[in-house]
């Protein structure tokens, strides 16, 4: 049907002939209810933002109260409450010396105004730096400056004549590791091809972008906290900025609240979004240093100051559910209650994949666990892209009521924190019986 007058992100909408479009009404903790009444376990959190699960009372509650008050301002010359008090929370949790925050409304603005204070701070001292690295497999959104430093070619390729040349690195992949490593065993070997690009074209580069630990979109790829503290060193060293791009990773997604805890490490630059406000609503922050603040520092006829702004920066409403969140962080001892539930997951899932023929590698960190199907264990040769064998899955899964999309011929686990553990066997429960009714046993 080509008639649907809504054009719907990352899908194929020829893929709506044989499969018509599902109309969600409400949601109430881990469940999404369509309008016929059935009820779906929401295994990725809309798309990685619910934190605390449809419909929260306490976040519901904190929207309510703000809305009564001031629903948006201008953020220029402007400053409102909740904004003063989710600044200061943030920086409170936040790894030190990262000291001020600047607003945005979405994960790729994030990275894109980590980039360009990357790129000012250096011109504002007189270095023209102009390029920065990225790693196969990461992902920073689909903006054009975002998708100049993304590593896969599924979100790139189309636009790739009118973007910028960055500099693209062998990153790390821990499942079909070319040295033959474990991953939690390794040295980082792989660390040697950032090294030479680095080393390389160290006076042309700005900054490193990287999502520590976990690479989600480029299809959940985990690897050693060594390969960061490796970065962060050598990115010192050069004079080089290191951006963290945590927008999928951070609030405790890898067990810790931001994933450069794993390494102990505090980059130039952290972006922040996604499950900053719990799924409700737009908002985004870019964290960094006073040296980097400093740089734009000075009278207004110099044109340093950082000239980037949204129509909803800073929007109050957005900024107080984030407030209460962090509350929620601190008040309810989420990271210590989600081990549990973590681990749990983690083991379900390897109890019925880990064996199964068509298991490549269960992998997991903290809330977040994937399987990566292949076609051969042995050799971890994948399937034909064009089968769609991942999409197959995930259409399965919607008729037996879990919400489980798939990343090519991944399937992942990041439920809202909410869930409890009866869900968490009903969900692995349909992603084992959906994957063999596709694969067969």
């Amino acid at each position: 049907m080509k008639g649907y007058s809504i054009w719907h992100p990352c899908t194929q909408m020829k893929d709506h002939e044989k499969y018509p479009l599902i109309k969600i009404v409400r949601g109430k903790g881990i469940y999404l209810y369509d309008d016929k009444g059935k009820k779906y376990i929401d295994a990725i959190s809309s798309w990685w933002v619910n934190l605390f699960g449809h419909s929260n009372e306490r976040l519901n509650n904190a929207l309510k109260q703000q809305v009564e008050k001031l629903e948006h301002v201008i953020f220029a010359n402007f400053v409102h409450e909740p904004a003063l008090e989710l600044t200061d929370r943030l920086l409170k949790i936040a790894p030190k010396p990262l000291s001020k925050v600047f607003f945005a409304d979405n994960g790729s603005s994030a990275v894109e105004v980590a980039m360009k204070m990357s790129f000012g701070y250096f011109k504002n001292k007189g270095e023209l730096r102009n390029r920065f690295v990225y790693l196969d497999s990461g992902y920073h959104g689909e903006t054009l400056g975002a998708l100049s430093v993304c590593g896969e070619e599924l979100y790139s390729d189309m636009y790739k004549e009118i973007m910028i040349n960055n500099i693209r690195v062998k990153g790390p992949d821990c499942f079909r590791c070319p040295y033959g490593k474990d991953r939690d065993s390794c040295d980082a070997e792989c660390f040697e091809f950032m090294e030479q690009a680095l080393l390389r074209h160290k006076n042309e580069v700005c900054a490193v972008l990287i999502e520590p630990i976990v690479q989600c979109a480029g299809g959940f790829k985990i690897y050693s906290p060594k390969y960061l503290k490796k970065l962060r060193s050598l990115t010192k060293e050069l004079g080089i900025h290191l951006i963290a791009d945590e927008i999928a990773v951070g609030f405790g997604r890898t067990g810790k609240m931001f994933a450069c805890e794993h390494a102990d490490i505090t980059p130039d630059f952290m972006s922040l979004s996604k499950g900053l406000t719990g799924g409700y609503l737009p908002l985004s922050v870019v964290l960094t240093t006073e040296e980097v603040y400093d740089a734009y520092y000075d009278d207004y006829t110099s044109l340093k100051a950082f000239l980037h702004s949204h129509s909803y920066t800073g929007n109050p409403l957005a900024c107080a559910v984030a407030v209460e969140v962090l509350k929620m962080f601190e008040e309810e001892n989420v990271l210590e209650k989600n081990k549990a539930k973590g681990d749990y997951l983690r083991e379900r899932v390897m109890e019925v994949f880990a064996d199964y023929r068509f298991c490549g590698e269960v992998r997991s960190k903290g809330f977040i666990t994937a399987v990566e199907l292949v076609k051969n264990r042995g050799n971890k040769e994948p399937f034909d892209w064009k089968k769609r064998i991942g999409f197959q899955i995930y259409r399965k899964a919607i008729e037996k009521g879990a919400l489980l999309r798939n990343l090519g011929d991944i399937i992942y686990f990041m439920p809202p924190y909410v869930i409890e553990f009866d869900e968490i066997d009903r969900l692995v429960d349909i992603a084992i019986s959906a994957t063999v009714e596709v694969l067969g046993e």
